[in-house]
Parts: C-alpha cells; sequence; structure tokens
C-alpha cells in the first residue's frame, strides 16, 4: 500500500522496471508498442486492441515492426499529462502530473496490464513482466521538478546506453527542438529557461554529476 493518495493537479515520479530486472523492450517494434500505449491508454474510456499484428519483412525476411490499427483515436479525458518521460532496455520513467482522480493509478493500471499482455504473446512467456507495482515520488518543489526532468531526460547516457541527444526513446530531443512530438508538455519546464541552450547545460550538468554517483542520486537509479 502507498503511503499517499495521488492528488489531481499534482506532479510525480513514477517508475519501475523489469521483473527479476529483466529487458522489458527487446526491440524496436517494442518501445513503438509501449510508446503508443501511453498515449492511447491515457483515456478515462474504456479501449480495444490497440494493434494488429502485421509483418513487415525487410530484404532479409526479418521482422520489423507491428502496424497500428487505423489513426489513434483522439483523446476525450485524459488522466494524466506527460512532462517527460525515458524508456530504457529494463526500466521506465516519466513525470505525470494527475489531470483526474485516480488517474495516476488508472493510466499506470492500463498501461502495465496492456503492455504485459502484448509482451507475453509476443514473446511466448507468462506472468509479470514489472516488478511489483510502480514506484512514485511526490515532486514537491520547483528545484526538483526541474533537476528530475534533466535526470529523466538525460536517464539513457546516465545508464551508459547511449548519448542522450541520440536516444530516440525518450522526450529529451523533443525539449531540444530535434523532434516535434506532441505527448509532453515541455513548456512546463522550458519556460524556466532562457532558452533550450541553457536546458541542455542542465541536462549535462545531472548526467555528469548522476554518472559520478552522487549520493543523493543512488536512490532514483535502476540498474
Amino acid at each position: 500500500m502507498r503511503k499517499f493518495e495521488f492528488q489531481t493537479g499534482e506532479f510525480y515520479h513514477i517508475y519501475n522496471r523489469g521483473v527479476d530486472k529483466r529487458e522489458v523492450f527487446l526491440d524496436e517494434k517494442d518501445y513503438i508498442r509501449f510508446l503508443r500505449s501511453m498515449r492511447e491508454f491515457n483515456d478515462l474510456e474504456p479501449i480495444g486492441s490497440l494493434y494488429i499484428k502485421k509483418k513487415l519483412k525487410n530484404q532479409s525476411g526479418t521482422l520489423r515492426s507491428l502496424a497500428p490499427l487505423r489513426g489513434a483515436k483522439p483523446l476525450r479525458k485524459p488522466l494524466v499529462e506527460f512532462i517527460c518521460y525515458c524508456l530504457n532496455p529494463n526500466h521506465y520513467h516519466f513525470i505525470l502530473r494527475q489531470v483526474l482522480n485516480k488517474g495516476i493509478s488508472e493510466f499506470m493500471k492500463k498501461l502495465a496490464g496492456g503492455y504485459t499482455c502484448y509482451f507475453n504473446i509476443e514473446y511466448k512467456r507468462s506472468g509479470s513482466l514489472f516488478e511489483n507495482t510502480f514506484k512514485a515520488i511526490h515532486i514537491k518543489s520547483d528545484s526538483y521538478f526541474l533537476w528530475l526532468s534533466g535526470y529523466i531526460n538525460g536517464n539513457a547516457e546516465i545508464h551508459k546506453i547511449a548519448r542522450a541527444e541520440n536516444w530516440i526513446w525518450a522526450s529529451y530531443l523533443d525539449y531540444m527542438g530535434k523532434r516535434g512530438g506532441t505527448l509532453c508538455n515541455k513548456e512546463i519546464i522550458l519556460s524556466q529557461f532562457e532558452n533550450k541552450d541553457e536546458y541542455k547545460d542542465l541536462v549535462d550538468t545531472i548526467i555528469k554529476e548522476s554518472s559520478q554517483g552522487k549520493e543523493e542520486m543512488k536512490k532514483y537509479l535502476l540498474e
């Protein structure tokens, strides 16, 4: 049981990893499936199957991706607002603002359940995919809010997976204006800086300090 209830209008750091630290994204199509779920499960109304399996083969005959059903339905009643995210091979991080009462809990239940079902069918396995319930930390100060956004946007580089500016499975490219993603509300963070370069400097500093294993960072690190 959580020691607090999610409050509508408040911001939270949400994160989790694969059970036994296993990888939960094995292929590009898995990241795409999870990202599509992040958008489409963010709705108070029930949702049907997101995908039909359609094998798209390249010249070598290997499976390339899964094709979505025709178009994404427009959001009617979003449960949460995304501020930033990072998907790494065995874990993920979000900053979410709760929009509706119990929105975070409902959204995360849909997201984890839907993706686990997809993953188990796709890879012929059964059982839990993620560790217990997701972790959540209430963001109570502006300074922590800004620091955490940089930590999440730079998370792939912190874990030495890839340079943050090259990791397409995070919101950092959208923050830097190198991609036109619309999933996140970036302005709530970027409005606190003179320009994107100033924000980049913050992210670079956080990456450097986190990679050096500063004590204050340890409780947020997922290996």
